[in-house]
């Protein structure tokens, strides 16, 4: 099934059940007394008048509800935003009271022409039927946006909750490609190296590895305070690690700043550099302005190790890594195409997708634009999205 026409269902059967809900709050009451409004006091005369004008209005108010529930649905839709709940709540006023108009002035009329069940309405009673209604239109509004807004927060809530096992989930990834053997093993080599040839250099290289690894490890910690962690348990958050402040732990939205992300792929790419000297070289043309915007934690290093696992990297043939944003908001990781090669020719290692399945999945659940991923005949470009605060937490 497209995931979006899935995505689409699920969002239907949420509203559909928001108006299941908003349909038993509202016909016990109403339709008893719209009848008594319509007819008068015939209506209380018999059992018989009282019961067959109530299934009769009942049955008139649910097919004028249906309407209602449609246009509230198709606006909700439309504007499914929590920020967006006055102009959401605006047109759906609007709506009702079109929608009601039309139906009381076909049933007033019904009603006044045939007098169904006794009924004594006459048109100088009709404006306290509108008068009625419209205060009803006011309460369903209420109804329908009290339970959007504990519906949609309750998402938010599941979403939350959801994104931090993803957070985990690639932050332990990064964590097992970075302490395994095989890393490990060509770090220690270099820096056996640097301790003998260049000491200064294997400082360096010791600092960088120590910033990358407790990055990675303290991207976990939530504490509510960032500040007052650090006090009490001489700990420092990644944006507070790298000297730069960062989003994380603010308002729980499981997101870092893109300045703190780009300190530690400084950090990451060090390490990356001193291996393989001039056959990496890393670009950064970040805007300023989009420092302060805000992305996943560790995204740009599942990328760029992507880039550094599946291509060549010698001095006669260097790997480009470019990391830059665009004028539309948008941060693009890019690198030229040099696959590994085996006597039958060019090949990609084999690839599980977990980095970038993980990445998607943690901008789908923040409900904002998927990341794309292009690959053509001579770069890889993966292109996401920069959030700002009021977009990660709407």
């Amino acid at each position: 099934m497209n995931t979006s026409y899935f995505d689409h269902f699920r969002r239907w059967l949420r509203l559909t059940k928001r108006g299941g809900w908003s349909y038993v709050a509202l016909m016990p009451w109403f339709v008893p007394l719209i009848t008594y409004l319509l007819i008068g006091d015939a209506y209380l005369h018999t059992w018989q008048t009282f019961s067959g004008a109530t299934i009769f209005v009942w049955l008139l108010s649910t097919i004028a509800f249906l309407f209602h529930d449609w246009a509230a649905n198709a606006i909700a839709q439309r504007y499914p935003e929590l920020r967006q709940t006055l102009i959401r709540a605006s047109c759906t006023g609007l709506a009702f009271i079109m929608l009601s108009g039309l139906f009381l002035l076909a049933y007033t009329w019904f009603f006044i022409r045939f007098r169904p069940f006794g009924s004594q309405l006459t048109y100088q009673t009709v404006p306290s039927v509108f008068t009625f209604d419209l205060v009803a239109i006011v309460l369903l509004i209420g109804i329908y946006e009290t339970s959007y807004s504990l519906s949609r927060w309750q998402q938010y809530q599941m979403n939350k909750e959801k994104l931090k096992k993803e957070n985990l989930r690639g932050q332990l990834q990064g964590l097992r490609s970075q302490v395994s053997p095989h890393f490990l093993f060509n770090s220690l080599n270099s820096l056996s190296s640097l301790i003998a040839e260049e000491p200064q250099r294997a400082e360096q290289f010791v600092n960088q590895m120590a910033r990358v690894y407790r990055y990675m490890l303290q991207t976990n910690r939530r504490p509510n305070s960032p500040v007052k962690a650090d006090r009490q348990a001489n700990t420092l958050l990644p944006g507070y690690l790298f000297g730069v402040g960062s989003a994380e732990g603010e308002d729980g939205d499981e997101l870092t700043v893109l300045e703190a992300e780009l300190a530690f792929i400084d950090s990451y790419f060090h390490l990356l550099k001193t291996r393989h000297g001039d056959g990496l070289h890393l670009n950064l043309q970040i805007d300023d302005h989009y420092r302060s915007y805000r992305l996943p934690p560790l995204t740009l290093q599942l990328l760029v190790e992507n880039a550094v696992k599946h291509n060549v990297i010698l001095a006669s043939r260097p790997l480009c890594i470019d990391i830059m944003t665009t004028e539309r908001g948008y941060l693009l990781v890019r690198n030229n195409l040099q696959k590994k090669t085996s006597r039958s020719g060019p090949v990609l290692l084999e690839s599980t997708q977990v980095g970038l399945t993980n990445i998607q999945a943690k901008y789908e659940l923040l409900a904002c634009p998927a990341p794309t991923i292009e690959t053509g005949p001579d770069y890889f470009t993966v292109t996401l999205p920069l959030l700002e605060k009021k977009q990660a937490t709407a």
